[in-house]
């Protein structure tokens, strides 16, 4: 079965295979840096929400080298509303470690890839597999369903055993693609396609008539939820940001003060805003001042704050803090 599920799933890719910014297309071959790219910015985020910042970041920085170059600061703006801050951080210190250590090439093997920043083994297999032709086993959360369902099977000991069975030794990048659009397009989380399925004649929890049973999740326990305050402190137009320490949560990223109140002031209540990270929910109240004198800091323009690059947490607090 291995060989013919393979086999039926390469074809269906060459006709329906998904238009995505950073594939080759046309006989083109395959640009590391876009699918390593790529690749970073896809961990835990979804293709729609990741097209358009990654568009922003090949016009702004085209090649390896040219992000190498720029700065943190940068970086971190132009990722800003993505999430997930350590990403980019760890983009910046990949780009550079490729460029100082491998002459701004990436290397071609999973082993050597592992040793990047960021890179872990989903995204070196990716990687190796994608733009390199290489031959690796990438599981990702839609590669993950499509073979327990295939199999009718639990369990990540057992999944990997049974992709890396069905991994081609030839075509491996184009089989990895597949498999993640076939996951993303027919077998879905919730009501998958079945019937247009290229894999349904394979399918063992198809057949059992019950696809959406797997794979088997464990229950997810309660997200604790948590509060804080931040400053909204305005001066003549202008608003105090601080830069987050480079590490911890939202780190390198500019924001509005939240330790402590920057400045003795008349502090008032400007309203609360909810926001949801990974392992924890967040309860964010805004006291909001106006001082005379400006102590030192960082000031931006109140009419130009969506250009600062704030993450989506402070953004909220900011559109609360105009409008208060």
């Amino acid at each position: 079965m291995p060989v013919d599920a393979a086999h039926a799933l390469l074809c269906w890719y060459v006709v329906d295979k998904r238009a995505l910014p950073w594939r080759a297309q046309g006989g083109e071959r395959p640009d590391p840096y876009r699918i390593w790219l790529s690749e970073v910015m896809l961990q835990q985020t979804g293709v729609a929400a990741v097209k358009p910042y990654f568009e922003k970041f090949t016009r702004a920085w085209p090649t390896l080298e040219a992000l190498a170059a720029a700065e943190d600061s940068e970086v971190m703006a132009a990722w800003a509303g993505l999430g997930y801050y350590a990403r980019a951080r760890n983009l910046i210190a990949c780009a550079r470690a490729v460029a100082a250590d491998h002459g701004g090439r990436f290397p071609g093997d999973e082993a050597a890839l592992l040793k990047l920043p960021g890179i872990g083994a989903y995204t070196a297999a990716a990687i190796a597999a994608i733009a390199f032709g290489h031959r690796a086993v990438v599981i990702d959360g839609n590669v993950e369903r499509v073979i327990a369902r295939l199999h009718a099977v639990s369990g990540r000991r057992e999944i990997r055993a049974r992709a890396d069975a069905m991994t081609p030794d030839d075509n491996a990048g184009d089989f990895a693609q597949a498999m993640m659009d076939l996951g993303a397009t027919i077998c879905t989380p919730r009501r998958p396609a079945c019937p247009r399925c290229p894999l349904a004649s394979h399918c063992a929890a198809y057949k059992a008539g019950d696809p959406e049973r797997y794979p088997v999740k464990a229950r997810k326990a309660a997200r604790p939820r948590r509060q804080g305050v931040a400053y909204w402190l305005e001066h003549d137009g202008h608003v105090l940001l601080v830069r987050r320490p480079p590490r911890g949560l939202l780190g390198g990223m500019l924001a509005l003060p939240t330790e402590m109140a920057p400045a003795a002031a008349a502090w008032r209540d400007a309203g609360a805003v909810e926001h949801v990270f990974t392992h924890f929910a967040l309860e964010m109240r805004l006291l909001k001042a106006e001082t005379a004198e400006r102590p030192e800091g960082m000031w931006w323009p109140i009419d130009r704050i969506e250009e600062a690059g704030l993450p989506t947490l402070f953004a909220k607090l900011a559109a609360r803090g105009e409008g208060a």
